[in-house]
């Protein structure tokens, strides 16, 4: 699967388990870290949980297992599928964290065709 396939299926995963907010930063051209970001909320750390779970599994399902997942426990959990990172937020980790502003030098994607009208 190539990367933006990655990228488009992360988005579709948290649109469809209801995320806030899901922006994805192409990084490619600031650092070395990973090619694209993706930024998306939930709104406790149950639904955070949840959501990683789901894109840990239905990735996992089409064979793309993720090289590393921290932060189970906490309202920010990070998913790192080497040139894709994805990052789910509890809403007041989300604003302490920041990583839009951080990362405002970064490409917007768009992600509008991805996501359902609900």
């Amino acid at each position: 699967m190539t990367t933006d396939e990655i990228v488009e299926n992360i988005v579709k995963i948290l649109d469809s388990k209801k995320a806030a907010d899901i922006k994805v930063l192409k990084i490619t051209d600031l650092t070395s870290i990973a090619d694209y970001f993706i930024i998306a909320g939930g709104t406790s750390s149950t639904h955070v949980k949840s959501l990683a779970e789901e894109v840990e599994d239905k990735l996992s399902e089409l064979g793309v297992k993720p090289k590393n997942i921290e932060g189970r426990a906490t309202g920010w959990i990070l998913l790192d599928y080497a040139d894709v990172v994805c990052h789910i937020f509890t809403p007041d980790n989300r604003e302490l964290f920041n990583l839009e502003k951080l990362w405002q030098d970064a490409q917007d994607v768009d992600v509008s065709d991805w996501l359902s009208d609900n």
